[in-house]
C-alpha cells in the first residue's frame, strides 16, 4: 500500500487526534477514536495500527514536556517502570503486526469493565495499600501485561495502566497520569519500529494524527495539572462508557 491517502481525510485525522489525545492523556482509550478513520480510508488493520504510533509519541512527548514544565520531578523512577512495559510490547507487537478481523473489540470491552471495576474500588477516604515487596512486584508483572496489550494494539492501555499505577502501586490519579506518558513512551517507539520493520506505516497519515495527537495531549496534561483527580476520574468515566459502547455496536 502506498504512503498516501484522499486529501480529504488528512483532516479529519487531525481533528480525531487532537479529541484523541486529549482522552489519552486524561484517561485513555483514544486510540479507538483514530483506528477507526484510518480503517474508514481503507488502511488495513496492521497498517492502521502501526501508524497511530506515530502519533502516540508525539503526543506523549507533548505531555512529558508540559508535565515538567510543572514540576514533574519522578523522571527516573517512571522510566525504571517502563523497562517493564518495553519487555511486554516486543512480544505484544510481534503479534500485533499480524492482528486483523473484529474479534479483540470484546476483549477490549472485558478489558475495560474490569479495569473501571479496579478503579471505582478506590474510595478517597479509603487508605492507600502498604507497598510492600509482593504488590510491588505484582505492579511490576501488571506493567508487563499492559505494555504487551499496548504493543499488541494500542487500545485501551490507558486503562491497564491507570489500575496497576492507582490500585496496584498506590499512586493518585494525577502523578498516574504523568507517570503513564513516560511509561507508554519508551515502549511504543519500539512497537513503531517492530511495525515499520514487519509490516507498513503511512507516514504521512502519521503524522497528520500526531499534529491532532499533541494539540490533545499538551491540553489534557495542563488539565490534569490545574483541574487534578475529580477531572481526570470523570473523564476516565466517560471514556470507558463511549467506549464500550462503541465497540459493542460495532460488534
Amino acid at each position: 500500500m502506498s504512503d498516501s491517502l484522499p486529501p480529504e481525510f488528512l483532516p479529519l485525522l487531525a481533528l480525531a487526534g487532537c479529541a484523541a489525545g486529549f482522552l489519552n492523556v486524561m484517561a485513555g482509550g483514544g486510540s479507538l477514536l483514530t483506528l477507526p478513520v484510518l480503517l474508514l480510508a481503507g488502511v488495513p488493520a496492521p497498517i492502521a495500527n502501526g501508524t497511530l504510533r506515530v502519533s502516540i509519541i508525539a503526543q506523549n512527548l507533548v505531555a512529558l514536556g508540559t508535565f515538567r514544565r510543572h514540576g514533574f520531578g519522578e523522571l527516573k523512577q517512571a522510566l525504571f517502570l517502563s523497562i517493564f512495559a518495553c519487555a511486554g510490547a516486543v512480544g505484544g507487537a510481534s503479534l500485533g503486526v499480524r492482528m486483523s478481523g473484529p474479534w479483540f473489540d470484546r476483549i477490549v470491552v472485558l478489558t475495560m469493565v474490569v479495569c473501571t471495576l479496579l478503579i471505582l474500588r478506590r474510595g478517597k477516604a479509603a487508605p492507600t495499600p502498604a507497598l510492600g515487596p509482593g504488590r510491588r512486584w505484582l505492579g511490576y508483572a501488571a506493567l508487563v501485561f499492559a505494555g504487551a496489550w499496548g504493543g499488541f494494539i494500542q487500545v485501551g492501555v490507558g486503562f491497564l495502566l491507570m489500575p496497576a499505577l492507582n490500585r496496584i502501586l498506590g499512586m493518585d490519579l494525577v502523578r498516574v497520569n504523568m507517570y503513564k506518558v513516560v511509561i507508554i513512551l519508551p515502549y511504543t517507539v519500539l512497537a513503531l519500529a517492530i511495525f515499520a520493520w514487519q509490516s507498513e506505516i503511512l507516514w504521512l497519515a502519521g503524522l497528520a494524527l500526531a499534529l491532532g495527537n499533541s494539540a490533545g495531549g499538551w491540553l489534557g496534561a495542563r488539565l490534569t495539572v490545574s483541574k487534578g483527580e475529580p477531572l481526570i476520574r470523570a473523564v476516565f468515566l466517560i471514556a470507558v462508557a463511549a467506549m464500550a459502547a462503541s465497540l459493542l455496536l460495532r460488534g
